[in-house]
């Protein structure tokens, strides 16, 4: 059995190994952003380079282009390397514009608002 030199383990635990990568970043707040890793620091504050927002509803994307863009470490939930050589996503998806996933997304919220309406009329019934 061998063992990892400390300057092997170091890096396997930093984001060095991802610099000048493509990356998707998920945050706290549910958003998926993709972008070239440029820097970072102890705090996993992280800089990304031509980065863009991807939003999914249902089958349609969209993706909204960020540009330069600065993460605060507390609300990165996961990083990890896009795999430049396959597909990002399933061939059923279809790209839409800004304004097409916008409305989708309405429609969706409104979808839930009206379950959760629902579910707050009927309280009064115990059904336990």
């Amino acid at each position: 059995m061998s063992w990892a030199a400390p300057d092997d383990v170091f890096l396997s635990t930093s984001l060095a190994s991802y610099l000048d990568k493509k990356l998707l970043v998920l945050l706290r707040d549910g958003r998926k952003l993709m972008g070239i890793l440029r820097s970072f620091d102890q705090f996993a504050n992280v800089v990304l380079e031509g980065a863009c927002e991807r939003l999914i509803v249902g089958d349609l994307y969209c993706d909204i282009p960020l540009g330069l863009y600065v993460i605060r470490g507390e609300n990165v939930v996961l990083i990890g390397e896009l795999d430049l050589e396959k597909e990002e996503l399933p061939s059923n998806m279809t790209r839409v514009s800004t304004e097409e996933i916008r409305r989708a997304q309405r429609a969706e919220r409104d979808a839930t608002d009206l379950k959760g309406t629902m579910r707050k009329r009927m309280e009064f019934l115990d059904f336990d």
